[in-house]
């Protein structure tokens, strides 16, 4: 937990003082960043794998009801199929003890329509079938996938749980000594820093003055501002980009 400094330590530290705790902290965070990227992509990968796997097992579960349905559906229509059938047997004995052609010819016009039926249900299961087998691969498709991404995930969590184990020490180590740090770095100035650090694309917020240029934003410094920031009387920020600014040579200790 980090100590809060006082009044009097604050007054003790000079602008120089501050400027090389605020480059040293940054350096050690840049190197905690490092850490992060070494991990990289692959948190994000497994993320993305995870809902990927969601997505599958939904889809399967869809897909399984639907075959459902369509297996339903298409017994339905060989129920109608077979009760068409009984009713045209029906009609048809009934034609032979009709009284006369009217009756004869409405109960052809039901043999008729039963047999409309039954070819409409025939083309109801013909394009059930169709669309149940193509389900049936598109689930046999997505099972094979899911079981692929499942091995795809428990390898980056390997890979993953293999880079943190690696990693975590160092990083421990790493932000044990930046609160130390940040420990000798006033309120104002800590906040400053982790608001600049914040909106750096880079995680840069103290840079130093590479070829006459800003070394976040690269945009030149004037021959004079570089001297206010080599004297290391105040902190300087620069104009383009709000870095805080410190000279090459900030992390040298002066001879004693």
């Amino acid at each position: 937990m980090n100590t809060p400094i006082s009044k009097q330590q604050e007054k003790d530290f000079s602008i120089e003082d501050k400027l090389r705790a605020l480059y040293e902290l940054q350096t050690v965070v840049s190197e905690i960043d490092k850490i992060k990227i070494l991990r990289g992509e692959l948190p994000l990968e497994v993320q993305d794998l995870e809902d990927e796997i969601t997505g599958l097992k939904t889809r399967l579960v869809n897909l399984d009801d639907e075959i459902k349905n369509l297996e339903t559906a298409i017994k339905n229509k060989t129920i109608a199929i077979k009760d068409s059938e009984s009713l045209i047997a029906r009609y048809t004995e009934q034609q032979n003890n009709v009284r006369n052609n009217r009756e004869y010819d409405s109960l052809s016009k039901e043999i008729e329509f039963q047999k409309l039926e039954i070819e409409l249900s025939e083309k109801r299961i013909k394009e059930f079938s169709s669309e149940m087998q193509e389900k049936k691969e598109n689930f046999e498709a997505s099972k094979a996938l899911l079981k692929e991404r499942e091995e795809d995930l428990e390898r980056k969590n390997n890979e993953l749980d293999e880079i943190t184990q690696e990693t975590q020490i160092e990083e421990e180590k790493l932000k044990a000594k930046s609160e130390k740090i940040e420990s000798f770095i006033e309120p104002r100035l800590l906040t400053a820093f982790k608001r600049i650090r914040k909106n750096a694309r880079n995680g840069l917020a103290v840079v130093t003055i590479q070829r006459d240029a800003c070394g976040g934003c690269f945009n030149k410094i004037p021959p004079q501002r570089q001297m206010d920031i080599a004297s290391r009387k105040k902190i300087i920020v620069c104009e383009y980009c709000g870095r805080i600014l410190v000279d090459k040579d900030i992390h040298v200790l002066p001879a004693e």
